[in-house]
């Protein structure tokens, strides 16, 4: 018979662990194509600048998600990118665009996990992984959407909008997920 245990870490994929993570890629595709109309809805307004760092933590959601439930390396990186690519595929306005970008916020979130060698998927990594993310995803909009042309102040002011965003969405609203799957003893 088997046991549920929270806390385990597996180490190899499984055919369940497949399908599970394409079945959230597919759900968080559809997020993600449904908070694209939100972002353009802030961008409509006085909010414009901080649109997409308001929205981020939103975007960011598929890859810590696949990461605290899995428990896989790679959980993250694949749960991002996969995601993306069924945002991609749903006629996102960004296109393939979205590739680059899942692949880049997959591997931000990644890197929390890998820190800690695939042995902690609780909030000191998932802690991690949003930080990561944050400076990571932060370097490539100051080169890739024009934050290099923003005075210093409004740099930070989108740095900590961003950081609070992933703060919630990535951090504290997967941390609470995973505490209720753990609760309903649903085995992933």
């Amino acid at each position: 018979m088997q046991t549920y245990d929270p806390n385990s870490t597996k180490q190899h994929w499984q055919t369940k662990d497949i399908i599970f993570l394409a079945l959230l890629a597919a759900f968080f595709g559809l997020i993600y194509q449904g908070a694209s109309y939100l972002y353009y809805a802030l961008a409509a307004t006085f909010l414009k600048p901080y649109a997409n760092d308001l929205m981020l933590g939103i975007w960011l959601m598929a890859g810590p998600l696949a990461a605290i439930l899995l428990k896989r390396r790679g959980a993250a990186f694949l749960g991002e990118f996969l995601a993306a690519t069924a945002e991609m595929l749903l006629f996102s306005s960004w296109g393939a665009a979205n590739l680059i970008t899942g692949a880049l916020q997959g591997a931000a979130s990644e890197l929390g996990f890998l820190t800690y060698g695939y042995k902690n998927f609780g909030k000191k990594a998932l802690t991690l992984s949003v930080i990561f993310s944050a400076i990571v995803t932060f370097a490539w909009d100051y080169f890739q959407s024009g934050y290099q042309a923003y005075p210093l102040s409004m740099l930070l002011t989108l740095f900590g909008i961003r950081l609070l965003s992933l703060a919630f969405f990535d951090g504290v609203l997967i941390y609470q997920i995973a505490k209720l799957v753990s609760k309903a003893k649903v085995r992933i």
